[in-house]
């Protein structure tokens, strides 16, 4: 053993048991992974929002199950469970899986999700990364969302970290350097940054005074993110729908309140300011920061598939300035 360096004393492969069968299906070697935990940063439900359209949108199956009971601390984070007039129920346990996954255009790829480890993350970024060289992942992508001091009438920004430029360059709003409280996505981007792994994370930006509440075009911007990364066609139109009704909701709280508008109005100038003459990559937007309809997502993303086919790189640029 390495005196100078920590490594898990127990086999990290016993955290987890695997799904043999589904293992074996040899589509699924060279995939694409995302990623997303529960119980850190989740400004605005981004990281549930999206959880949940993936699980209920797409055909999945779990290929991986990872032993809880040796990952969390119920005490700190007890589960919920419902008192229902005379009897318990809905008990929600927390779960932490790897999923076989098929998205929109039938491309299979990999979504580890679940709750955030309170223990044994040395142990676990070690059985995540045996599972990456397993099945020998090409991308991991994973996401999460922070409140920021952002206006909701601008594009949601992200701030992207990773190892692959041409996934990286243009994207972020702010670039700083910061000592932070990490999570065990930032510790896993890092052990598979030392693993020479292709890995890149997004922080979306979610309008601090909305970071309480579900806003659905965060989640919808966090979608397109990771579709673009791994090269996926990812649900969104439910929460499309949803976004316009919020995005109604919070125009006639604005209008009906010359406080909240003054609010705003300061964000917005000072957005305006800092992002003055900086041309930043979109990813699916269109010349008038639209949002695609279904269609023209899917278009979109098969046209970006096929400049990878034909050796292009990149994911398009516009201006979200």
């Amino acid at each position: 053993m390495n005196f100078t360096q920590y490594t898990p004393f127990h086999r990290p492969e016993s955290l987890f048991i695997v799904n043999e069968e589904l293992a074996g299906e040899q589509d699924l070697r060279g995939v694409n992974m995302v990623m997303s935990f529960s119980g850190f940063s989740d400004a605005g439900h981004v990281v549930t929002q999206i959880s949940k359209e993936l699980k209920e949108q797409l055909t999945n199956a779990p290929l991986a199950i990872f032993d809880v009971d040796q990952l969390i601390d119920y005490r700190s984070r007890r589960p919920r469970i419902t008192f229902a007039e005379d009897h318990l129920t809905d008990y929600k346990a927390p779960s932490l899986m790897l999923y076989r996954m098929v998205d929109a255009l039938g491309t299979p790829f990999l979504y580890l999700q679940g709750s955030e480890p309170d223990l044994q993350w040395e142990r676990f970024s070690a059985a995540v990364l045996s599972l990456v060289e397993r099945f020998d992942v090409n991308l991991v992508a994973w996401i999460h969302s922070v409140p920021m001091a952002v206006p909701h009438t601008r594009p949601i920004g992200a701030t992207v970290h990773g190892n692959r430029p041409d996934l990286i360059e243009g994207i972020s709003a702010w670039k700083s350097t910061v000592e932070l409280p990490a999570a065990i996505g930032h510790v896993l981007e890092y052990k598979l940054v030392e693993a020479g792994r292709n890995v890149v994370g997004y922080a979306i930006h979610v309008p601090h005074y909305l970071a309480d509440a579900e806003y659905p075009p965060a989640a919808v911007a966090g979608l397109e993110f990771l579709g673009a990364a791994a090269s996926l066609m990812l649900p969104s139109e439910r929460l499309r729908e949803s976004g316009r009704a919020v995005e109604r909701q919070i125009t006639e709280q604005v209008e009906g309140s010359s406080e909240v508008a003054a609010v705003v109005s300061n964000l917005e100038q000072k957005y305006d300011e800092h992002t003055e003459g900086s041309a930043r990559r979109s990813l699916l937007a269109d010349e008038n920061d639209e949002l695609p309809d279904a269609d023209e997502l899917g278009a979109a993303v098969e046209a970006y598939l096929a400049s990878r086919d034909t050796g292009q790189q990149g994911l398009g640029s516009a201006d979200i300035s």
